[in-house]
């Protein structure tokens, strides 16, 4: 049973076309089949988390990313008594505009865009922002349907994928779309309950799994790690329940109580802030600050393992020489579509804008196609 404060489908804002409601599934639970059944979707298995995809099969992609995001997301809910479909079709969909190659290429193709003159800037935004774009992809570029160009998912979806936008972006939707999906990032206020739940069960899953990405890949050691207080208290807690236990199921354990008790954190954390608030409806968690939080304990120990992360993994030489590698190709081929038009396949070359259909056609592709396409059009493997 959803409690007062969660988004109810039967009173959601609706699509921005309307259609007949399905007779056996609610606006959220259609909106997370459509993601599902998307391109973008798919594609995501073969985008780049932290390692590239031909580094190794077991490494997280953004599909098993989003996944799980999508998993710890609805174990939350249930427990708040927030809608799980909600939360899921956010979860699964909160990455579809992510460029290859992880934030490398994404910040890449954001110094492409910004780098053009005023007078080829796209009109529909400046720059580029992976949140804007998963909010284009369902909105504008996936082509399934014969009445609508996008997935015409409901606002309270759309809603939560618009995690973050830039004042410009924001009042660029707002034209288009008064008190839309981007109206608090100019007039203040919070997105949905469960949209709150999805930006935390992101973080409580970056945090976990690059962690074990970063064992495997031999850029982290346990020994490293015991310089995490968090983690440590919890492979501590492990040792103590199983003295024998070593190597990868230790880990596998140490991050699975450390998993456990973030959850159970937000869980407690939140229903003290709701019941301190009284709330009555999803629209009253709207006009408060974020609601869905870590206790300010959990939340110093989190940003602790952050910036072990950020210092160690995500700047490791290793890694930062991927990225460099990776930048260089989406700004050359940034540069290459912007010279030579005919490169680009016939149904972007079509897009009223040629800078923004560049960004769009770059920020589809999987790492492997981005590869195989710089090494069609400059000749040389820019990686091994």
């Amino acid at each position: 049973m959803l409690a007062p404060y969660a988004s109810d489908p039967a009173l959601s804002r609706g699509r921005r076309y309307p259609e007949a409601e399905a007779p056996t599934r609610t606006a959220f639970q259609r909106d997370r089949d459509r993601v599902i059944h998307s391109t973008a979707f798919r594609r995501l298995v073969y985008k780049t988390q932290v390692f590239l995809n031909h580094e190794g099969d077991l490494f997280r992609t953004r599909l098993t990313h989003s996944l799980e995001v999508a998993q710890l997301g609805r174990s939350i809910a249930r427990s708040l008594k927030l809608n799980e479909d909600l939360v899921e079709a956010i979860a699964l969909a909160h990455d579809l505009g992510h460029t290859p190659f992880g934030h490398a290429g994404q910040d890449s193709l954001n110094a492409c865009m910004q780098s053009l003159t005023p007078g080829e800037h796209a009109e529909d935004g400046w720059g580029f922002e992976h949140n804007l774009q998963s909010l284009r992809v369902v909105d504008e570029l996936e082509e399934r349907y014969p009445a609508f160009d996008g997935l015409n998912l409901s606002f309270e979806t759309r809603e939560g994928i618009l995690k973050h936008c830039s004042r410009h972006n924001a009042q660029r939707l707002e034209r288009h779309e008064p008190q839309g999906v981007a109206a608090r990032f100019l007039n203040g206020g919070s997105p949905s309950l469960e949209a709150q739940l999805c930006n935390l069960a992101d973080e409580i899953a970056y945090n976990a799994h690059d962690i074990d990405d970063g064992v495997r890949s031999g850029l982290l050691t346990l020994e490293q790690l015991g310089e995490v207080p968090m983690f440590e208290h919890h492979r501590q807690q492990a040792l103590r329940a199983h003295p024998t236990l070593a190597g990868r199921r230790l880990l596998f354990e140490s991050i699975r109580l450390m998993l456990s008790d973030q959850v159970y954190d937000v869980i407690d954390h939140t229903r003290l802030r709701i019941a301190e608030q009284a709330l009555e409806s999803a629209d009253a968690a709207r006009q408060l600050p974020t609601l869905v939080a870590f206790s300010p304990a959990m939340r110093d120990r989190s940003q602790v393992l952050k910036t072990f992360l950020l210092r160690n993994l995500y700047r490791h030489p290793q890694v930062m020489e991927t990225t460099t590698r990776a930048r260089r190709v989406v700004s050359d081929l940034f540069e290459r579509y912007m010279n030579a038009p005919q490169e680009l396949p016939e149904a972007h070359g079509r897009s009223h804008h040629h800078a923004r259909a560049v960004a769009d056609y770059i920020a589809g592709m999987t790492d492997r196609f981005a590869i195989r396409e710089h090494e069609r059009l400059f000749g040389a493997a820019v990686f091994p």
